[in-house]
This record gives structure tokens, C-alpha cells and sequence, in this order.
């Protein structure tokens, strides 16, 4: 692996920045990644689970009590977009941290895309490259045959030479395969579900999100999610290029999917492709500039 790509990835972006808490987590979290990421997971209620209460997969409430959470209490992800606004937030609810006996009520509710982020955080935190990436999962989708938006985070294991896998936010199902070193192939990365819903090799309307669209327009939004993640650059839900928006991206001409299609194809190799990344990244305000909120 190149040396440079590495060390891109041990750099805190504005969102995996830990602020003034890096040391604490070097000092306070173990080492082991698996251990790591349980205790992270611990920390935090999915905004689903706590719709649905001690149902589902939290009917053994392996993800707390959710009568104990207050009446109140909405999902956190608009107002805690960074590690370092989700740690101050942990710490001020609990000053123990990241502690497994967290009460469900001082738990914080987020989705997949801070979970990632905030072990992205203490991984770099621990001189780990580390990297967030953002595609679907068939494993956990409420629907057969469906794959959902998903984030998950990856990190360079350097006694292997590769990057290792890591599904977090969903390390505490019943899976079929280690959420610690997941298989490749159990993910849908997202060049490679744009390029094959392209090419007519699967069905675009496999693919959805939970804002409840799907097909290739919210394939494209996970396609430019993963290209800022790429970069160190991991926004939030609401951001994406405002040529790929609802109402933009059905007018879409052959000659602009046919650009998506080309990153689609850099990105499905982004180390080796790493520098030509970069370049889009550098120079292409279509890529780089959001919409969004207030942008």
C-alpha cells in the first residue's frame, strides 16, 4: 500500500475530528478493534429500534430498555453531525464514557453514518488509518431481496496488508459472517451497485434508503457519500451535488450519467485509483460542492 495513502487516512477530517477528547480515548478504550467497536455500539440506540421498541431484535432489549428513554427523546442525528459534538454529548450524559452499563436513557439515537464516524475517530485516534464508506446492506434490510443504505468503516490492518471491514451499528444482530472482518461480498458498494443497475444486471429498485426512495437516483447519492468519505470528507445525509437532487437527477443527460459512470468505475478500486480520485476531487465543483440545508 502506498505509504501516502495511508497516512491520508490516520488525518481527522472535520467529522472524525475527536476535538479535545483524543487522548481520552487512546487512554480510556482498549485496543482490540472487536472490543472497541462493542463498547461503541453500546453507547447507542438506532433510531428504528427506538421506534419500535422492545420488538424485533431488541425483544431480549440487547440494545436497552426503551421505556426508559424519556418521551422526548428524538433521533440526534441533525444536531450531532461530528465525533467530536457525539463525544461531548456521551460524556455529558455519563462522565464514565464509554462504559457497557450505559443507562438506555444517557444513550445517544443515531444511524450507521455516526456510528462509522465515531469509530473512524478513535481508530485514527490510535494511530489507525482508518476510513468511512458508504453503500447498501442486503444483511439487514427489512425486506428480502432488498439492500439498504448503509455506512460501515474500514481499517488498514498492516500485519495483513488490507483493509478490514468492520459493520458496527450492526455488530449486535444475528449475522451469517464476522461484523469485525466482514466478507466483501456481503456489502453492496456502491460504485459497484450504480455500474451493475447501469448495465442492466440488476434491478435498480433493489436499492433503496430510508427516506423511502429508490432505484439509481439514491444510488448515486451513496456513490458521492462514499467519494467524500474517500477523501476524508464524511457529510451528512442531507448533502449530496445538486445535480444528482430529486427533480435534477431525472434530467440527467446520457453524457452526465455516462461521467457517474466513469467515477463509479475509479471508485471500485479507489487505492489504485487513488490519485485520479484526487484529481476529481481537486477540480470538479460538480463533485466537490453540496447542496443542501443551507448550502
Amino acid at each position: 500500500m502506498n505509504p501516502d495513502i495511508l497516512q491520508h487516512y490516520r488525518q481527522f477530517s472535520i467529522f472524525t475530528n475527536p476535538g479535545p477528547y483524543e487522548q481520552r480515548l487512546v487512554q480510556d478504550l482498549p485496543d482490540d478493534v472487536s472490543e472497541i467497536g462493542k463498547l461503541v455500539r453500546r453507547q447507542i440506540i438506532h433510531r428504528v429500534t427506538l421506534s419500535n421498541g422492545n420488538n424485533g431484535s431488541n425483544v431480549d432489549l440487547r440494545y436497552g430498555d426503551m421505556t426508559k428513554v424519556p418521551w422526548w427523546r428524538q433521533p440526534e442525528d441533525d444536531i450531532l453531525p461530528t465525533a467530536a459534538a457525539m463525544l461531548a454529548e456521551l460524556y455529558r450524559r455519563d462522565n464514565r464514557g464509554f462504559t457497557p452499563e450505559r443507562s438506555a436513557e444517557n444513550k445517544l439515537i443515531l444511524t450507521c453514518r455516526f456510528v462509522a464516524i465515531l469509530m473512524a475517530s478513535i481508530l485514527k485516534s490510535k494511530g489507525k488509518p482508518a476510513r468511512v464508506r458508504s453503500g447498501f446492506d442486503p444483511y439487514a434490510a427489512p425486506k428480502p431481496g432488498m439492500s439498504c443504505d448503509h455506512w460501515i468503516t474500514q481499517y488498514w490492518e498492516d500485519s495483513q496488508q488490507r483493509w478490514i471491514s468492520i459493520d458496527v451499528d450492526c455488530c449486535f444482530e444475528d449475522l451469517s459472517f464476522d461484523p469485525f472482518d466482514m466478507p466483501t461480498e456481503v456489502f453492496d458498494w456502491s460504485a459497484n451497485a450504480w455500474l451493475a443497475a447501469r448495465a442492466g444486471d440488476v434491478d435498480p429498485s433493489r436499492f433503496w434508503n430510508a427516506g423511502g426512495f429508490e432505484g439509481l437516483m439514491p444510488i448515486s447519492w451513496e456513490l458521492y457519500y462514499d467519494l467524500h468519505c474517500l477523501m476524508n470528507n464524511e457529510i451528512i445525509y442531507l448533502h449530496s451535488p445538486s445535480h444528482v437532487r430529486i427533480g435534477k437527477f431525472q434530467e440527467l443527460s446520457a453524457t452526465e450519467l455516462g461521467k457517474i459512470d466513469r467515477l463509479a468505475r475509479l471508485m471500485q478500486e479507489p487505492d489504485k485509483n487513488f490519485q485520479a480520485l484526487r484529481e476529481v476531487w481537486e477540480s470538479d465543483k460538480k463533485v466537490r460542492l453540496l447542496t443542501g440545508a443551507l448550502l
